[in-house]
């Protein structure tokens, strides 16, 4: 891996594209209310917390350094867990601020997140908000997680002298072809960070390519995050309702995939009579229409959303809640990834995997091409391309649980690797803060 260097990055030439994509934040400005309150309605935002969405604080901003991570929403959110930990314990009165954009993500943020460190919606991308938001916390350091750009408020920041740095960098092909079309646009906004640490070599090649610069690949942080929590009480009763059934997952399911979990079910329920099927969608908020849909085929469904009780008549069990997948990785050992039958690109296998699950895949993958292709090598996971060849996989593992047992085994030896990427991360991070706060020793975060 190259050095990063500390040199700030220069001053940029002023960009068509950012200055048309500000003039337009702002003429928008005054719908902001009306927006807000419909996504209010649709539960995607906190009624208590309103104010942090127009750059508000609700709380003071503390004394000492104040590193500041921006994550998108629950699975980032989650990874840079062990980052976080890592500042804390490098430095004394160092504290941290991670700001989401979820309701779920914030939830989750106020039961995991250590002493020290606190949560904050993200702004929306006006440029008074943005103001608004960087007067009051004065970060000395600026992390963004991934690939979301927001640009005012990247260009805001740096304005302020404010070192940034892109964190397990992900640039899917699917999105450097719609960067290509903007490119000084692109070539502005990563020029602003200091550092760009990818988690892969494919989004570090794509990253350069767009005219980034300081690029790394330290590896993916997510390989390094916490098994996802569950409520010890509810896995012991649903596991006693399951007993001895047969069970297999679909987990984060995407519009038409629920549709193939219940064909998979149809399939296998002549030969695994008492088979039951876990189904939970990528956006719970689709519950309802899942539950109806499923239905209409002729499935007995329990919906957790609506605290139906598993019967010894119910064939599939919905997990429409959100928050919980922790808890249906342990009910099940079999786990089908959704997002991989249509052109989504899949979804973390990492979670499953920490969990000792037997992984199932289809051909679309690429959020997490290298990940889902070193699981394939390492015959953790099982490739499928539609709804026979999936009903193949899960018969296969179900009937045989020494296959089952390999594959889950070999699934949780690649995460339980140490891969050192938050370790290396975190080394490289603490150097961009300012040279008088700067500490030596990285020892205390081993």
């Amino acid at each position: 891996m190259s050095a990063i260097t500390t040199q700030a990055p220069t001053t940029q030439r002023r960009s068509f594209g950012l200055a048309a994509y500000r003039l337009a934040t702002r003429a928008i400005g005054p719908a902001v209310p009306y927006l807000l309150s419909r996504r209010l309605m649709r539960g995607k935002e906190d009624e208590t917390r309103m104010g942090e969405r127009v750059g508000m604080a609700s709380l003071p901003r503390p004394d000492g350094t104040l590193v500041w991570i921006h994550a998108a929403s629950v699975g980032e959110s989650l990874s840079v867990l062990p980052l976080i930990d890592g500042f804390l314990k490098a430095r004394a009165r160092l504290h941290v601020l991670i700001t989401t954009g979820t309701v779920t993500s914030a939830r989750l943020m106020e039961e995991r997140l250590p002493d020290e460190a606190f949560h904050q919606y993200v702004p929306l991308d006006h440029p008074d908000y943005c103001a608004r938001f960087l007067d009051h916390w004065k970060p000395d350091l600026g992390i963004w997680v991934e690939s979301e750009f927001w640009p005012n408020l990247i260009v805001a920041t740096h304005a302020r002298g404010t070192p940034l740095a892109l964190v397990n960098a992900r640039i899917t092909e699917r999105s450097f072809q719609g960067w290509q079309r903007f490119p000084a646009t692109i070539r502005n906004l990563l020029a602003r960070f200091s550092a760009v640490l990818a988690q892969d070599q494919a989004s570090a090649a794509r990253l350069r390519a767009l005219g980034a610069a300081n690029v790394v690949t330290p590896g993916n942080i997510k390989h390094d995050a916490a098994p996802l929590t569950a409520d010890e009480d509810e896995l012991s009763r649903l596991r006693g309702a399951i007993g001895a059934r047969p069970v297999w997952l679909a987990t984060n399911t995407h519009e038409g995939e629920e549709e193939v979990a219940a064909d998979v079910h149809a399939l296998l329920a002549p030969t695994h009579p008492d088979l039951l099927t876990l189904i939970v969608p990528r956006h719970p908020a689709r519950g309802d229409a899942i539950a109806a849909e499923l239905r209409a085929n002729g499935l007995d469904v329990a919906q957790r959303s609506s605290g139906d009780a598993i019967t010894p008549q119910t064939d599939v069990y919905l997990g429409d809640t959100l928050g919980e997948l922790g808890l249906f990785y342990r009910l099940a050992d079999i786990v089908f990834i959704g997002g991989t039958l249509g052109a989504v690109g899949g979804h973390n296998p990492f979670e499953p995997a920490r969990l000792r699950s037997a992984l199932i895949a289809g051909p679309s993958d690429f959020n997490f091409a290298e990940a889902f292709a070193g699981f394939a090598a390492s015959n953790a996971l099982l490739r499928i391309a539609d709804a026979s060849e999936l009903a193949s996989a899960v018969a296969l593992l179900l009937d045989n649980s020494e296959e089952r047992d390999r594959r889950a085994a070999a699934a949780e030896h690649i995460v339980s690797a140490s891969s050192d990427a938050t370790r290396t991360t975190l080394d490289t991070l603490m150097v961009l803060l300012p040279a008088e706060l700067a500490v030596k020793g990285m020892g205390a975060h081993a």
